[in-house]
């Protein structure tokens, strides 16, 4: 078993403390994987088999779970007559009607340590989730970085630049990495796993009715990565295609698939009037391969793509993303978290001096003294001019923290 051991540094302070740990991101991303790797730990320090009860809604075995009375019945029933320490986790909790009340009153009896695991971000937005408000901490798990990928992947290649071509072009669901990076097996997997994601985790549980119209917005934004744009532009293009539909549904449409975690909404920062915009944002995938799946791949996207992978490797290391604005131009990302800023530019190759200029351009004009990149998959050492450092994206990738 790979350890991904980012995301335990993340929860081992958390373990045995009273909190409940919750566990979100998109299907197939390693929440089940990294729960095992929970429970590992767990026996590795003297903890037993019985004190540990692992229950994941996606097997049949546990289907007649269905609400937070089922769940009450089959705890109590488990650790019956059992006095010590108890460990519970429950993967895909969602699927379980009201779950909140029954993890509530497990926490509420002192002698549970609990994880929960959930593949929709408004698992604790929801009204029940009041029940446990305040008494929970939430760890996001991701698809595989260019580091996990080069972990995973069997067909070890000596040349890193054709190693980040197949992660590239194959994202980071760990289980690909079970098919060889075969095109065909591949794809038809990740091609199931989107058609899943779509009916299960957003057209079903949102009760969408005008499926076709939904799929034509999924690809409005897949095809779009990087680009700024509105919900009022997608109106725009769907009604230049003989298409009608409102800007809420849109809104909300988009709202759904954020929930799924399949895209991630990035909302622009006016540097000099330190505010949030509230019109126009840019959408990233949580997975790339997502939309090679649907469209093939295709390497003339590669400055969305490669934004894209800078994007989820900023969200892996906990920063909070925007898009920066400063007068008429743009910065591509402005990371922040605690008392830390990074701004970043990304480009392709830096080719030309009008390319070099308008990277470097809005970068000179921000004032303050936080690190400032510029990321190329150009082939040169790494520069420092004037405090903005250009830098190859794969060193980015594999070296910053």
């Amino acid at each position: 078993m790979i350890i991904r051991e980012s995301y335990l540094n993340k929860i081992r302070a958390y373990i045995n403390k009273p909190v409940i740990k919750v566990i979100t991101g998109m299907r197939r991303v390693g929440k089940s994987y990294f729960a095992k790797q929970i429970i590992l730990e767990l026996q590795d320090s003297n903890i037993t088999d019985d004190q540990i009860l692992y229950i994941n809604k996606e097997l049949l075995e546990f289907d007649d779970i269905q609400d937070y009375r089922d769940l009450n019945k089959f705890i109590t029933e488990y650790y019956k007559n059992k006095t010590e320490a108890r460990y519970l986790f429950i993967d895909e909790v969602q699927e379980i009607k009201q779950w909140e009340k029954a993890i509530s009153s497990f926490f509420a009896e002192g002698r549970y340590d609990i994880y929960i695991t959930g593949s929709n971000s408004n698992l604790l937005s929801s009204e029940l989730s009041t029940y446990i408000s305040g008494r929970y901490v939430e760890v996001n798990i991701y698809s595989l970085g260019f580091d996990e990928f080069q972990l995973f992947n069997k067909e070890e290649s000596s040349n890193r630049n054709d190693e980040f071509k197949l992660y590239l072009k194959y994202g980071g669901f760990p289980v690909i990495h079970n098919f060889g990076l075969n095109d065909e097996v591949c794809f038809q997997y990740i091609s199931s796993l989107y058609n899943t994601i779509l009916v299960k985790d957003v057209i079903g549980r949102n009760q969408i009715r005008n499926i076709r119209l939904f799929q034509d917005i999924v690809k409005f934004v897949f095809n779009n990565i990087g680009q700024v744009y509105s919900s009022n532009s997608i109106r725009k293009y769907l009604k230049s295609q003989n298409k009608n539909i409102g800007v809420d549904t849109i809104q909300n449409y988009l709202l759904h698939l954020e929930s799924s975690f399949m895209i991630h909404k990035v909302q622009r920062y006016d540097l000099k009037g330190k505010k949030v915009l509230e019109l126009y944002e840019k959408y990233y995938l949580g997975d790339l391969s997502l939309k090679n799946s649907m469209f093939g791949y295709q390497e003339q996207d590669i400055a969305g793509m490669l934004e894209n992978i800078v994007f989820l490797k900023l969200k892996r290391e906990n920063y909070n993303i925007f898009i920066g604005k400063l007068n008429d131009l743009e910065i591509d990302f402005i990371a922040e978290k605690s008392n830390e800023r990074i701004y970043i530019q990304i480009s392709y190759l830096l080719l030309s001096e009008s390319t070099i200029q308008r990277e470097y351009r809005a970068l000179e004009k921000i004032k303050d003294n936080y690190p400032k990149y510029i990321l190329t998959m150009d082939q040169l050492p790494s520069t420092n001019t004037n405090g903005i450092i250009r830098m190859n994206i794969i060193d980015f990738l594999l070296d910053h923290y």
